[in-house]
C-alpha cells in the first residue's frame, strides 16, 4: 500500500565556491527529476537543501492533483 511519502534520491556535484549542483530523482509515483545550484557550507548540507525542495515540490503537485 502506498503511504504518500516522496521517495526520492540524489548526486551532488561540487562546482566551487560554496556552489553545488544537485540532481534529484524520485520513484513513483513521484518519479521526475529536478537539478538544483544550491549555495551550501558542505556537500550533506546540499544534499538534504536539494532533497527538501523536491518534497516540496512533488507534495505541491501531488496536492494540485487531488484537490
Amino acid at each position: 500500500m502506498e503511504d504518500g511519502r516522496v521517495k526520492a534520491s540524489c548526486t551532488v556535484d561540487d562546482l566551487g565556491g560554496m556552489q553545488y549542483e544537485v540532481r534529484v530523482w524520485g520513484l513513483a509515483p513521484f518519479d521526475h527529476e529536478r537539478t538544483y545550484t544550491l549555495k551550501a557550507t558542505s556537500e550533506d548540507l546540499a544534499a538534504r537543501q536539494g532533497l527538501n525542495l523536491f518534497v516540496d515540490e512533488m507534495e505541491c503537485l501531488r496536492d494540485a492533483r487531488d484537490e
